[in-house]
């Protein structure tokens, strides 16, 4: 999907995605929320409470060779996996190393993207250069026995070329988005012959994003008029990039899982689209969400205001609500899918005062 080109993109010069600070551990059932979100004026930050990827079961039963589909360019290919000793797990969002870690192989990584930020795997070698771009000779020079990829990293010839290295490559799918992340966790599963553990984190992911979810909807306003109306902003001010993040993003998922009214997609906007003065006047979000980064590369949200004065005529703007969160956690789903939006949810109905 187009999207995760973009979306995976790091603020630091070197490709790094930024970490968020720890973030306010209060359980959703006890937050002191707004009485009226739609009132609230200022900023707020969006931060995980606890950073770790906790794997479902240590040391899971392993069983190769494992014969899986890959999603090549040319269509759908079988691949058999027989050696998990070394593997590379690289995608734009970062999500695909958090699963294997997730699964109980952290131990198998051998390098990350840039994305890939939590804990436990920053000590790994980096395989990519200038943002996101992948370094074929530092791939190779991992050994890795099995490369695992959505193909939203590249370039993607590359990525293929590998396999005439001699080294076995998975395309696993590409769905941004709470059920796209417990299908994930079967793909990677499988591609380590472990189904029974891919199918214990697909159903923690899923029972995890339900109750928050649940908890979310019970503070969150549930009539249409008084909910938050929130679109997603793709920001790159040093680049002069910025997008508007539609349905099939990702952002939707967040949106609904907040209890918002995705604007971009009662708009009909799939994807992304350019941030038009007319587009986000025709929006007019009560709530912007964007990465941290992001808003880092446009000097904060005066920076944007001068830089995108319409976005001032809109609700979110004239208020300058707008809820940052680090751009290697927030569009990352995973295994963490649930402590995203926990932590979005107390940034947008329990902001710091």
């Amino acid at each position: 999907m187009t999207i995760l080109v973009m979306v995976g993109c790091a603020a630091a010069s070197s490709g790094e995605a930024v970490d968020g600070l720890p973030g306010d551990d209060t359980p959703l059932s006890e937050l002191e929320t707004l009485a009226d979100p739609k009132a609230f004026e200022g900023p707020s930050t969006a931060s995980l409470v606890h950073r770790d990827v906790e794997p479902v079961v240590d040391h899971p039963a392993e069983a190769l060779p494992a014969t899986v589909v890959s999603h090549d360019r040319s269509g759908d290919v079988d691949v058999t996996v027989t050696d998990t000793s070394r593997v590379l797990a690289i995608n734009m969002s970062g999500s695909l190393a958090a699963t294997v870690w997730g699964l109980g192989f952290g131990d198998r990584l051998v390098g990350r993207d840039g994305s890939t930020t939590f804990p436990e795997a920053r000590d790994l070698p980096v395989i990519t250069k200038d943002g996101h771009a992948i370094n074929a000779e530092a791939v190779i020079g991992l050994d890795p026995t099995v490369v695992i990829t959505d193909g939203s990293i590249g370039p993607r010839d590359v990525v293929e070329q590998l396999r005439d290295a001699g080294i076995t490559v998975v395309f696993v799918s590409d769905d941004p988005s709470f059920s796209g992340s417990a299908n994930l966790a079967r793909e990677v599963a499988a591609v380590f012959g472990a189904v029974e553990a891919g199918e214990l984190l697909a159903r923690r992911i899923t029972d995890e994003v339900a109750t928050t979810t649940a908890q979310i909807a019970a503070f969150a306003p549930q009539a249409d008029d008084e909910k938050l109306s929130m679109i997603f902003l793709y920001l790159r001010g040093t680049s002069g990039v910025y997008y508007i993040f539609g349905r099939d993003s990702g952002a939707s998922d967040l949106i609904a899982g907040l209890g918002g009214r995705d604007v971009a997609a009662e708009l009909g906007w799939t994807d992304m689209r350019p941030l038009t003065d007319e587009a986000i006047v025709a929006a007019d979000p009560d709530l912007i969400l964007v990465m941290t980064g992001g808003l880092e590369s446009t000097n904060g949200v005066d920076g944007l205001l001068a830089e995108k004065p319409a976005i001032a005529l809109t609700a979110a703007g004239q208020k300058r609500r707008f809820v940052d969160m680090a751009d290697g956690d927030v569009l990352s789903f995973g295994p963490r899918s649930a402590e995203v939006l926990a932590a979005l949810a107390r940034a947008v109905y329990a902001p710091s005062r």
